[in-house]
């Protein structure tokens, strides 16, 4: 296994999370800062979403010919220039602009990475290698968004932006040094979008992957907003709990994921289901701080654990689950439509939570995610031949 150029794509992946999620764990501070309400710093996320959203597929097909080390460097320098524009700036607009011109970079960062790594090993390990690199998205979550806002708490919300401006300039080297270059597509051999939609089970694959993220999102945007409901809890340490259940949840998916994809799919949805439900239930009656209330703290806690340990796998479960129905010679093409659908799905998210948020309040943020939930998981329990199968076909 090439270890130093898998970790490099890890950290890449690490540092794209970091850059889109951090504004969710640093609401106050960003919103004091640029003068603007909750709701509006958590359009910096969705602002980013959706220029990954109109970026991923234009300009994966337009980059497809070029090699692949540059396209990579490129992305990284401008995930540079952008957090050190959003560390400076003290206007929201401006701020905007550089979070969105971020998310062009992550479209084109998440289209190739995947694939990028897949090439750099035998297919026999193809799995593996793929896995390695997308545990960035779950140390992300269980550190970096944690100590990110750990970081602006002490030293304030600038210095977290600063050192995401320095990751990618540190990771630009190692990528240079250890992550080999690869030829771009040659014409002929690539295969149009429009063959692979249609391919049986990649549309109800994207449809659960967006609806699972419209809901999460709704959610994980403001849970600063929630959790000021349950009193005596910090933000910190609920990021940092449902971080940990992440590593847990993706420890476990890793374990059974060839054997029991679509049994843990299932399992997965139902206990982020659950999860929303006690989260609603503790908020209370329109909202109210029920959770401040003798052992609310804790079941926050605990719920907020099952829900990143479910969500800790669903990444990896959607995108295995893509790659099965598309086959090992569509997959590229497929997975830059997943990180469009998962990118509309995090916009959408986090738009709906910001105006949930304005009209009915924080306690009704789980109420929003569990019927995207619900329908999700009822999706992948009837979709039994082609996109969920109980047994996992052949990648051909």
């Amino acid at each position: 296994m090439p270890w130093s150029g898998l970790l490099a794509l890890f950290t890449a992946a690490f540092a794209a999370v970091m850059t889109e999620l951090l504004p969710a764990g640093l609401l106050p501070q960003l919103g004091a800062a640029l003068e603007v309400s909750p709701a509006q710093v958590g359009f910096l996320v969705t602002g980013y979403a959706v220029a990954s959203f109109l970026a991923a597929i234009p300009l994966t097909a337009l980059l497809r010919g070029l090699a692949r080390r540059p396209v990579l460097v490129g992305a990284l320098t401008g995930f540079a220039v952008c957090n050190g524009v959003t560390a400076l700036s003290s206007s929201y607009a401006v701020t905007f602009g550089a979070r969105v011109l971020a998310g062009v970079m992550g479209g084109i960062l998440w289209a190739m990475l995947v694939g990028y790594a897949a090439r750099m090993v035998p297919a026999e390990r193809r799995g593996r290698a793929i896995a390695i690199v997308s545990a960035g998205i779950t140390v992300a979550l269980c550190a970096g968004i944690p100590a990110g806002a750990a970081l602006a708490s002490a030293f304030g919300w600038r210095a977290a932006f600063g050192g995401l401006a320095v990751v990618p300039v540190v990771l630009v080297g190692w990528v240079l040094w250890k992550v080999p270059n690869f030829p771009g597509e040659a014409a002929a051999a690539r295969v149009p979008l429009r063959r692979v939609a249609v391919i049986p089970g990649i549309r109800t694959v994207l449809g659960v992957t967006l609806l699972v993220l419209v809901g999460h999102q709704a959610m994980y945007t403001y849970v600063a907003a929630f959790v000021e409901l349950s009193g005596g809890v910090r933000t910190s340490v609920v990021l940092l709990v449902f971080g940990v259940g992440t590593v847990a949840g993706i420890w476990v998916i890793g374990a059974v994921i060839d054997r029991f994809l679509r049994v843990s799919l299932v399992v997965v949805l139902a206990m982020v289901a659950g999860a929303m439900t006690v989260l609603g239930v503790l908020a209370g009656p329109g909202g109210t701080a029920a959770g401040s209330t003798s052992g609310g703290p804790a079941v926050l806690l605990l719920a907020v654990a099952a829900w990143g340990a479910a969500f800790g796998g669903v990444p990896t479960l959607l995108q295995t689950a893509l790659v099965n129905a598309s086959g090992q010679e569509s997959a590229d093409v497929a997975t830059s439509m997943q990180t469009t659908v998962y990118n509309a799905g995090i916009a959408a998210g986090s738009l709906a939570g910001g105006v949930v948020l304005e009209g009915a309040g924080a306690g009704a943020l789980p109420w929003t995610t569990l019927p995207l939930v619900a329908v999700a998981l009822t999706i992948v329990i009837v979709a039994r031949r082609h996109a969920f199968p109980s047994r996992r076909r052949p990648v051909g």
